[in-house]
């Protein structure tokens, strides 16, 4: 079979990019609001931004320069607990060209991971804590003074599993002790499950586990700071600019006016650049000490240490099902690693959402151990959740005897199974049935291992639910200049995603001019309004609508100056092609450069806002994946063959940028299913994957044929654009579906992930 991705099932049928409106022949047009608009969105249209990322004009925080520039370095904590004794930076400034060194000593104790930590803390609370951070005029000069720093630690006990950090005379790692307080009710409940379980015509039990993965885009944190006066402009790579500009202000105790965040283009984050970072407010002390710009970036040891994982899992599930596959009870109980600060390792949100269940209860627990913290990773806790549930899933299906599809289709849910309200939208069943007819799904075994010879075929399937309805606040702002041109504005940022171009169209189709007269700003908190962080697969759907709404505005206020111009009505007017006229074909047509100049000032301005969701309805996207993969039983080998991802995902803004997201989401998956986890040294407490070459993650040559299918259209009861967030869906599924591929292909179930060569062989030894 060739390996290769292929084009998505969503493209229009000629399937060639456009980039101006000129290109397209015969425009359609679709019926939207008031009037009809060229139909630019859901068109293939090239990134607008393309030309720059790939001539290299396109400016990443790495290629910021100010002058007077000085680079910034962090010493990091060689120990998984530890407290500082003494420190002694004498040598340390010494060093020919170094400025400045702060430490715990001589900083303020800014408030860190909600109030538990300080920005530098006395107390270390795993291998890469924050110790001290330096400026220097080069940063060779900088690295040199960090072995000259002097530190004297006293090594504590550490703990790096979750279920020893519970267990009584564990190390205590914060005074609240390595069980995070919950914020609300640890358990979730409906029904009995007990009644459930007991009605069951069979019951599937087990224990499965998740590893933790690292974020490690290939773009590494890093932020340059310059104090202007008492303001300060901070280059950040970030997924939020306003996040990042209120908590810089926040830490110095300045206003959040005075702080401007920029960030231009991004090679990407996957949720861990969604906060501030230490380093930022370290970068700006050292600035405002020395009255000189800082830059730091962190390397790649860093990035896999101090920046944020996923956290792992171990959860039980218990299920139970009638002979016709209808689910009498779901019961999972779960604990994971949050790491040394708090944060959250639940994962049941598949297990109470997804399938249509009257008795569900989940008991999650989040832990505290002496390793990196986790953040939040692209669908946080759906992933790890969706892997155990799926896999279950297919076990209780062999146990009844029926398809693993006919099962999960026979319990689709109707109704939001924790609120009871209806769903915007949702076309789940439609996606099972094109995804199982892509991969063929006739073809699958139903007896588990019995391909024969010792490279076996499987093809197994997952499900996935997120929320991705978006919402306010999000804000945009448009202005047409005297020349036609357009600048559109909004404080959302650009992940790689294609944030850009789809602004682009939707203001493109509604004022029908071309792409390419309009200039699109963003990620810049001192230019643009405000919107909410890129994240959870918020940005299209609720930045598309306050952009939308902008150029309607603007739309609007250009009809009423043309009739000003023409002495007519406005209602007498129509809005064709970027030209505007009598209805009765009366007068010439005036283009709407001229209708700008005619009102006698230099542009024309208008601002969008997003509409708050509908009430009395759940927003989800949905979708199915199916995996086949080949495994080699001599070596344990796994190949994932062809991944086809069948999604529920409302209006699609651009087929061409969405099917990048697929393939990214599908391969970030993949990789988390059969290769990526941060590996510890138990003996020491140390992580021992902090490079690319030991952390592995898919290449090239690990992609299979990815195909694509959306199912959907327009969600129009979110919003006028009537978009869902396609961010998350693609890797939510991706794991699940190939574990019941493998076990599919082997007859024997793998119940922890990765799934590696040692693993297999394992499991088929027994």
């Amino acid at each position: 079979m060739p390996r290769k991705i292929v084009k998505s099932k969503l493209f229009i049928e000629d399937e060639n990019a456009v980039e101006t409106l000129a290109e397209v022949p015969e425009l359609e047009r679709e019926p939207w609001g008031p009037g009809a608009e060229l139909k630019v969105v859901s068109r293939p249209v090239t990134r607008i931004d393309g030309k720059d990322k790939v001539t290299g004009r396109a400016r990443y925080t790495f290629d910021v320069t100010r002058p007077g520039m000085t680079h910034a370095r962090t010493l990091r904590s060689p120990f998984p607990h530890a407290r500082i004794k003494r420190i002694d930076i004498t040598k340390a400034k010494k060093v020919p060209g170094v400025l400045a060194v702060i430490t715990h000593q001589n900083t303020p104790p800014i408030p860190w991971y909600y109030n538990t930590s300080r920005l530098f803390d006395s107390n270390l609370r795993y291998e890469g804590d924050e110790v001290a951070c330096l400026a220097a005029e080069t940063a060779a000069a900088a690295e040199e003074a960090l072995g000259r720093i002097e530190v004297e630690y006293e090594e504590l006990p550490f703990v790096l599993d979750s279920g020893k950090a519970l267990e009584e005379g564990a190390p205590k790692i914060h005074s609240f002790g390595n069980l995070i307080p919950s914020r609300g009710k640890p358990v979730y409940e409906r029904g009995d499950v007990g009644k459930g379980i007991a009605e069951a015509d069979a019951v599937a039990e087990e224990t499965f586990f998740t590893q933790v993965p690292v974020h490690n885009p290939l773009e590494a944190h890093g932020s340059v700071v310059e104090w202007k006066g008492d303001s300060l402009v901070v280059w950040d790579s970030t997924q939020a600019v306003f996040g990042v500009r209120d908590a810089v202000a926040r830490s110095l105790k300045i206003e959040p006016e005075k702080v401007r965040v920029i960030k231009e283009h991004m090679g990407g984050g996957f949720g861990s650049k969604l906060e501030a970072g230490k380093y930022t407010v370290m970068a700006a002390l050292l600035a405002r000490e020395i009255g000189r710009p800082v830059k730091i970036l962190l390397d790649r040891r860093e990035m896999n240490l101090a920046v944020g994982n996923r956290p792992d899992s171990r959860q039980t599930l218990k299920i139970g099902a009638k002979k016709d596959g209808t689910l009498t009870a779901i019961s999972l109980e779960s604990r994971g690693t949050t790491g040394a600060y708090p944060s959250s390792a639940g994962c049941g949100v598949p297990a109470t959402t997804m399938y249509r269940c009257a008795n569900v209860r989940s008991e999650e627990k989040s832990v505290i151990t002496n390793a990196g913290r986790c953040r939040p990773f692209r669908a946080s806790g759906h992933v790890q959740g969706t892997f155990a549930l799926d896999s279950i899933l297919d076990d209780l299906a062999e146990k009844i005897g029926i398809d693993p599809l006919e099962l999960r289709m026979k319990n689709i849910a109707d109704r939001d199974q924790t609120s009871n309200l209806p769903y915007t939208s949702k076309r789940l069943e439609e996606a099972y049935r094109k995804g199982a007819e892509a991969i063929g799904w006739k073809r699958r075994r139903r007896a588990p291992g019995s391909d024969p010879g010792p490279v076996k075929s499987g093809i197994g399937m997952a499900s996935q639910i997120w929320w991705g309805g978006g919402g306010p606040p999000a804000n945009a702002t448009i202005e047409m200049s005297r020349d036609g041109s357009v600048h559109l504005r909004a404080g959302t940022q650009d992940l790689g995603t294609g944030t850009y171009t789809f602004m682009a169209q939707v203001a493109a189709e509604v004022l029908e001019i071309p792409i390419d007269r309009i200039k699109v700003t963003l990620g810049d908190t001192e230019l643009c309004p405000y919107c909410n962080l890129s994240g959870g697969s918020l940005t299209a759907p609720s930045v598309s609508p306050a952009v939308r709404d902008a150029a309607e505005g603007l739309k609007a206020k250009l009809i009423s100056g043309a009739a000003a111009i023409l002495k007519a009505p406005a209602e007498a007017l129509t809005f064709d092609s970027g030209v505007i006229s009598r209805k009765d074909g009366t007068s010439r047509k005036i283009p709407l450069a001229e209708v700008v100049a005619g009102l006698g000032g230099q542009t024309l301005s208008a601002d969008g806002a997003r509409n708050a969701n509908p009430e009395g309805f759940a927003i989800n996207s949905f979708g199915a994946q199916f995996a086949e993969v080949e495994v080699d039983t001599r070596t344990g080998r796994v190949k994932v063959l062809k991944i086809v991802a069948a999604h529920d995902a409302g209006r699609i803004l651009n087929p061409l940028t969405a099917e990048n997201q697929f393939q990214g989401g599908v391969m970030q998956g993949l990789g988390y299913a059969l290769m990526e986890e941060r590996v510890m040294d138990g003996a020491t407490g140390k992580v021992l994957t902090t490079n690319l070459q030991s952390y592995k993650l898919p290449l090239i040559v690990d992609a299979p044929e990815i195909e694509v299918i959306i199912v959907s259209d327009s969600d129009t009861r979110i919003s006028s654009v009537g978009v869902k967030g396609i961010g998350e869906p693609p890797i939510i599924p991706t794991a699940g579906a190939i574990a019941n591929a493998v076990y599919n292909a082997i007859g024997v179930r793998v119940k922890s992930l990765p799934i590696t060569p040692d693993k297999v062989l394992d499991a088929l030894s027994g």
